[in-house]
């Protein structure tokens, strides 16, 4: 069974997961213009295939006026009346999926990938850097500055280039302990690095360069591919 949270409301803004929830939720300009697209991708009647898009616009929207990106439940009911859909399943969805936030987060949300493949290069020292640097002990928790919520997340899809930091909706990929610290110590300073990787590596490229088709830049189109071969 999905968990409904902040189901359960005491009357006083606050619910049974200790949740302020606010009693008010509108979308702004910014927000109704990005819905009318996401909206008119899909056939009329089938408008509840865009709740993905529009919870998450609403966690965008959340963060440009609370500094905090979250999904708070009047919000859920918002995207269920603009959809046509009961509140339900805008709740399980909003539940579900681990990229929302219902409940408020730190200005920077620190996601760890601690999947295989970021494990075997070097995860671990990642997560102590951000414990580090945050102070924070456990898991979706927030720094006592409010500035970083640090949270352990499945597979980033970006293991080539593992180990990977997602940070807000941006990647760093190719990370130590030492450029973990560096770019976190460059949030805390209001500044944004570079989405990517941090050593400089080509999308993905083996460390250290390109090995192969690196003459063809300036000889004009490859050669077109081999025909077929006849079927037996």
């Amino acid at each position: 069974m999905l968990e409904q949270k902040g189901a359960e409301d005491f009357g006083d803004g606050s619910t049974a997961d200790g949740v302020s929830q606010p009693t008010e939720f509108g979308f702004d300009a910014q927000s109704e213009a990005e819905i009318a697209e996401h909206i008119k991708k899909y056939p009329p009647g089938k408008q509840a295939s865009a709740v993905l898009p529009l919870l998450y616009i609403v966690q965008g929207q959340m963060r440009r006026q609370t500094g905090s990106a979250w999904v708070p439940r009047v919000a859920m009911d918002a995207v269920a009346a603009r959809l046509g859909m009961a509140p339900i399943r805008v709740y399980e969805v909003a539940t579900f999926y681990l990229m929302f936030n219902t409940s408020p987060i730190g200005r920077h949300h620190l996601q760890i990938c601690r999947t295989t493949p970021c494990w075997l290069r070097g995860s671990d020292a990642i997560e102590a850097a951000c414990r580090e640097v945050t102070g924070i002990t456990g898991w979706h928790e927030t720094s006592a500055d409010g500035l970083f919520t640090l949270s352990e997340v499945e597979c980033l899809g970006a293991c080539v280039n593992a180990p990977v930091l997602q940070i807000d909706d941006d990647m760093y990929e190719d990370l130590d302990h030492d450029s973990t610290v560096r770019l976190l110590e460059a949030f805390r300073r209001g500044e944004k690095p570079k989405p990517g990787s941090v050593t400089g590596r080509l999308t993905s490229a083996p460390e250290g360069g390109p090995t192969t088709l690196t003459t063809l830049q300036n000889q004009g189109p490859p050669p077109e591919p081999a025909p077929p071969l006849p079927a037996e």
